[in-house]
């Protein structure tokens, strides 16, 4: 029998109230993104901005799908990782709404619920390049939890994006904004930091600040961190494939909406013989159908809800989750 899952996702900037089948149908997918006046998130604003939209999401979503709540099996939220004001603000919601209509609750990971939601593309057993504001890491499959092989030392690639285009005065969100810019075949020398697995990109943006206060078309730095970037995101997975021997790739995390970014994967997997999936834009960016499709996977493992499920937490790491449902 199918069941339908109602997920919140409340870890950054997204307020995010999405609908789901077990079958992997999505039956809404509601979003309301918090923009700042100036600089970057604050997160008490946000989660203000998360607490005034979400109980609107609730309705819009449910108005959407045509269901009631007597119709919802579960209801999972993010634990995190993320900001804690907009954690709690998203979990204070997911527990109104199970408690109210007596649904079970069930908090999950915002960074494996960005891979579970690709594989309704149909991968199987993959490597994810997960690229986003806050986090940047390379995750795969082994005995029993998903792994990180790879990740940033310093900035997620995204919030570098976002710092450099504040500086540039392009105001938030800034990697969409500097997508939009990033023309020109000049490759200005930047700093490519790959550290074994491992990748860094303070320094390449304060590179890039530093060229474009000299004199450089900010058309032109825009491209160069593109392609710097991406190809040091693309050097990690490769090697990542090489080591696991898996024969997929799949993208998530906002910054995979990024065109210039599907290509440099395209290219890359093809020429290694490898299968790459990229979600639709709307999944890749924070939503609260992945949140909604991870509780449902998780569930379907039989898996036991204790009180650690229903904690919120800013620090809870791809690889802390035990993965029953595989």
């Amino acid at each position: 029998m199918s069941k339908i899952a109602i997920g919140i996702e409340s870890t950054a900037h997204t307020a995010g109230v999405g609908l789901i089948t077990s079958e992997g149908e999505i039956l809404s997918n509601q979003r309301a993104l918090y923009v700042p006046e100036e600089g970057g998130i604050h997160p008490r604003e946000a989660a203000n901005h998360h607490s005034e939209k979400l109980p609107y999401l609730f309705k819009a979503a449910l108005e959407e799908a045509n269901l009631t709540p007597d119709d919802i099996s579960l209801v999972s939220y993010a634990r995190g990782p993320g900001l804690g004001p907009c954690l709690r603000t998203g979990a204070t919601a997911a527990r109104a709404f199970a408690y109210s209509n007596d649904i079970p609750l069930l908090g999950v990971n915002h960074c494996v619920a960005h891979l579970e939601i690709g594989l309704l593309e149909g991968a199987t057993d993959p490597v994810l390049l997960y690229l986003s504001g806050a986090n940047t890491q390379v995750i795969a499959y082994a005995a029993g939890r998903y792994r990180v092989f790879g990740e940033t030392i310093d900035i997620g690639i995204g919030n570098g994006l976002d710092k450099f285009a504040r500086e540039a005065g392009m105001g938030f969100p800034g990697g969409p904004k500097l997508e939009k810019v990033a023309k020109g075949d000049e490759l200005l020398d930047l700093p490519y930091s790959v550290k074994g697995m491992d990748l860094a990109f303070s320094g390449l943006m304060t590179a890039a600040k530093q060229k474009l206060d000299s004199g450089h078309s900010l058309s032109t730095v825009a491209y160069s961190i593109q392609e710097i970037a991406f190809a040091m995101s693309c050097e990690v997975s490769e090697r990542a494939l090489a080591h696991t021997g898996k024969k997929e790739l799949v993208l998530g995390g906002g910054v995979a909406c990024n065109s210039r970014l599907r290509e440099m994967t395209a290219i890359m997997t093809e020429e290694r013989g490898v299968k790459c999936f990229v979600p639709d834009r709307s999944l890749c960016v924070d939503n609260g159908v992945m949140i909604a499709w991870l509780g449902l996977q998780m569930m379907s493992a039989d898996y036991k809800i204790t009180e650690k499920d229903n904690e919120v937490d800013q620090r809870y790491r791809t690889d802390m989750v035990e993965v029953t449902w595989r």
